[in-house]
């Protein structure tokens, strides 16, 4: 499935859909030496915005520092909650957001009225994939706070994942409307995707692109999502070019060290790819890098190493879990991908699907089912995955695995064949399968 999220917080495992519009993620602790944002503003607006724009660590301990002789001050609060976002998302340590959790509360104890308490609450609950949650806390602090277009996209971005698509699009429209800026152009590109429109999808976000300037964190983030639509739609040297257009701006950004190892893997280059990995893994071990670098691992003729990676994916469920994330849709994936625990991933899927009852959603469930032989069931969900008009390879692939399962096996060369012509490396396990299917 795609890499690429939408939403504010921090990136968990490999699912297409809306949960991690800004990755922070992507260097530990901000710029070096930097000073944090002086006004209490400046330090709103950048953790807001989340992107880093100082040392992170710093402004944490100057406004723990603060707190000591302000202790009732609703403001300080609320940005130490969104400060230990941040952290969150820089480093990829979910021990931040308990913290956080616990900082936005208290502002809320002192203040239940507070619109940025609120939203910080609201994208904290995205981060945790607790959906519903975002979208009710989402929802109050657009009712405090109507002109915010931040709020906005958490509701948006809530309602994507919660499978209600005109409503996240209408607010998405909304947004763009009440402030453009890269984070609404970034959504709206991401609903033209998701429509299937993808001459849509990378105009709007050359438009993100633009609107971050020179900053180099936000212009670096949209030129990775800018390469991950061209990777998807089969374009994997013009993917290449904005990855590097993104390394050259924010040089060791993560996310574009793993869109050019993707890139040198399609190449046929596994070492330089498995460098490339690895240096993002070493960098923030997010699942999906691990998982990526396992299977570089396993197609290098690795099985060792690659089981090593596998195994740390499950060590980081377990993190993930023990500070508030929900990672079961992103974990069945895995697994059904992996063959891992095959007689309860159904049910499983099913419980995911239930929480995110996305064409994600949909699409976890028909790919596990499928792997565990009830292919008309699996079919039926796989319709419903598709009901938009995604191109997403990787939907096509399941669905030509479920036609063969099914006895058709006309239907399923030709969803084979519309994986591999929307992008001909959808995946390093899979896209072999289908192109061995077609000869």
């Amino acid at each position: 499935m795609r890499t690429r999220r939408i939403a504010i917080g921090v990136a968990v495992v490999t699912v297409s859909a809306a949960a991690v519009l800004f990755g922070g993620l992507l260097h530990d602790g901000g710029h070096a030496g930097a000073a944090p944002p002086r006004t209490i503003g400046a330090q709103q607006a950048a953790l807001e915005s989340g992107f880093s724009s100082g040392n992170t660590d710093s402004l944490v301990q100057d406004l723990q520092l603060r707190l000591r002789s302000h202790r009732d001050d609703v403001t300080l609060w609320s940005l130490l909650g969104l400060a230990y976002e941040q952290r969150a998302r820089e480093t990829g340590d979910p021990a931040w957001y308990p913290k956080a959790g616990g900082a936005l509360a208290r502002a809320l104890a002192l203040d239940p009225h507070d619109p940025v308490a609120t939203s910080g609450l609201a994208s904290l609950e995205l981060s945790r994939h607790r959906f519903r949650d975002a979208l009710e806390l989402g929802r109050r602090a657009r009712a405090l706070a109507p002109d915010s277009a931040r709020n906005l996209g958490v509701v948006g971005d809530a309602l994507v994942e919660l499978g209600r698509y005109p409503a996240a699009f209408a607010a998405f429209d909304r947004m763009v409307q009440t402030k453009p800026s890269l984070a609404s152009y970034a959504r709206y590109s991401y609903a033209r995707e998701l429509k299937g429109d993808r001459a849509g999808a990378v105009r709007w976000m050359t438009a993100a692109v633009d609107a971050a300037g020179a900053q180099p964190e936000p212009r670096a983030w949209a030129l990775v999502q800018l390469g991950k639509l061209y990777w998807s739609s089969g374009r994997s040297e013009r993917a290449a070019v904005e990855y590097r257009r993104a390394l050259q701006v924010f040089p060791r950004y993560v996310y574009a060290l793993d869109g050019l190892a993707q890139v040198w893997a399609a190449r046929g280059q596994l070492n330089r790819a498995i460098a490339l990995e690895r240096q993002a893994v070493e960098s923030v071990p997010l699942p999906q890098f691990v998982g990526s670098l396992g299977d570089l691992y396993r197609v290098a003729g690795k099985p060792t190493l690659a089981q090593r990676q596998y195994a740390t994916i499950t060590a980081i469920e377990r993190l993930l879990r023990a500070n508030g994330v929900r990672t079961d849709l992103e974990a069945t994936l895995f697994d059904v991908d992996h063959g891992v625990a095959l007689s309860s991933v159904a049910s499983r899927a099913r419980r995911a699907r239930i929480e995110r009852p996305s064409i994600d959603g949909d699409d976890v469930l028909a790919w596990a089912l499928a792997r565990t032989g009830r292919c008309a069931e699996a079919r039926a969900y796989s319709k419903r995955a598709l009901r938009l008009g995604t191109k997403d390879a990787a939907k096509y692939f399941h669905r030509g695995m479920i036609e063969g399962c099914l006895g058709r096996p006309g239907a399923a060369r030709a969803w084979f064949a519309r994986a591999l012509e929307t992008n001909p490396h959808f995946s390093l396990i899979w896209a072999p399968v289908a192109r061995k299917a077609l000869r």
